[in-house]
């Protein structure tokens, strides 16, 4: 240790030997040092000239230039795609049925002769499922020059009628909005805050009797629970909470055999399992009806 710090120190002029590895001894000590303050001057640089380009790129993409550079380019990639045939000459639509041609093609957004390869799908997709009638939409590029389109439309099924307002549903239950409810005057109406969640369900019962489905002209969503359906006449026939297919069935077969809906009745009820209950006026006893079709 004290060898080091006598070479280290500066001292008095020496000669001869000692003096020659005095100075040799310096030199080792001093060249590494001097190598690493380089490296460290060398990476310093390195770093310094990275963040001056990141700044730089950072102000033009800021300045909006490298956005109008990359938007020139890919224009004029697509100028070239088209001059070599891959141009929009058709499209080339499945499933269309209400939806109306000139707002289709306005949200497709092209025009003949535009570079295909320039359209872009998603965009497409989200506009025309924006349509009124479009529940669903496939898009697609086939090159060198069709748009394809399949669609999937709604399907109008009833009048919805809720705090005064009618609206047409679709299957779903959703409302189809821009759809008249004057233009399907002939659908079923339908009533209550939930009756659109349940209308399909009811429908599919109604029609399992074509004749005496065609007699009801609504249907009342009565505790979230059941349906009281009103039939041409004034006449409300009250289904059960459960066991409405059966109930159903057994109510068409009566009607066939008795003609009960053209009687002078108010109501007919029928949550009892085993017999329905005719009430003629206010102020009768009701008449009742068993499932086998006697009087009791």
């Amino acid at each position: 240790m004290r060898w080091l710090t006598r070479i280290v120190r500066p001292g008095p002029t020496r000669t001869g030997g000692r003096a020659k590895a005095a100075t040799a001894s310096r030199a080792r000590l001093r060249r590494p040092a001097a190598r690493a303050y380089r490296a460290l001057a060398l990476k310093g640089a390195a770093g310094l000239g990275g963040l001056l380009c990141l700044a730089a790129v950072i102000g033009l993409i800021g300045s909006g230039w490298a956005g109008r550079k990359i938007d020139a380019l890919v224009d004029g990639l697509g100028r070239a795609s088209a001059a070599l045939g891959l141009s929009v000459e058709e499209v080339l639509v499945e499933g269309r049925g209400r939806t109306a041609p000139a707002r289709l093609l306005a949200a497709v957004g092209v025009r003949r002769g535009d570079p295909i390869l320039g359209f872009d799908p998603q965009a497409a997709k989200a506009q025309i499922e924006a349509l009124t009638w479009v529940r669903h939409v496939t898009v697609e590029r086939r090159l060198p020059s069709v748009i394809y389109l399949r669609i999937e439309e709604r399907s109008p099924i009833a009048l919805w009628q809720d705090e005064g307002r009618i609206a047409v549903i679709d299957e779903t239950g959703a409302v189809i909005t821009g759809a008249r409810p004057e233009d399907f005057a002939g659908l079923a109406l339908v009533v209550g805050p939930d009756a659109p969640a349940h209308a399909a369900e009811l429908l599919r019962l109604l029609d399992s009797e074509p004749d005496l489905r065609r007699r009801v002209v609504a249907a009342v969503r009565v505790g979230g629970r059941r349906w009281n359906l009103r039939f041409a006449g004034g006449i409300d026939v009250r289904l059960p909470e459960t066991g409405a297919d059966e109930a159903w069935a057994q109510f068409a077969r009566i009607e066939r055999e008795h003609g009960v809906l053209q009687r002078d009745v108010d109501s007919i009820d029928l949550r009892l399992p085993d017999r329905l209950v005719v009430r003629t006026a206010p102020e009768a006893d009701p008449p009742v009806v068993s499932t086998d079709g006697k009087n009791t």
